[in-house]
């Protein structure tokens, strides 16, 4: 086996690894602010692994993979912010331990 087959076997096994914890998060976390987290900073890195790993296994296009390694490494925590923002602002609850609803903590004040 070469190298790049090694490299891109790990690069691939971290993206499959960090897409799926990403998918029980989505699944398993109770409220929008815990899965906001789940989709944005860990399919981040799932999506950023799966990327390396076509980049290694087919070199000719490594220079887009980067690119949209880039692009989504920068856009997914904005998207993720903008959401989590939108959904406070709105005054959805977050979880509490006893199942409960937490008041929202906004002020009247929109902006």
């Amino acid at each position: 086996m070469a190298i790049n087959d090694i490299l891109g076997a790990a690069a691939l096994v971290f993206g499959l690894f960090f897409s799926v914890v990403g998918i029980i998060g989505l699944i398993r976390f109770p409220d929008v602010y815990c899965r906001i987290h789940a989709s944005g900073k860990v399919a981040t890195l799932g999506l950023v692994g799966l990327l390396a790993a076509s980049a290694v296994a087919m070199p000719q296009t490594a220079l887009k993979a980067l690119a949209l390694a880039l692009f989504v490494v920068i856009t997914s925590p904005v998207a993720s912010h903008a959401i989590a923002s939108a959904a406070y602002r709105t005054g959805v609850p977050m979880y509490t331990k006893g199942d409960a609803p937490q008041e929202s903590h906004r002020s009247s004040d929109p902006l």
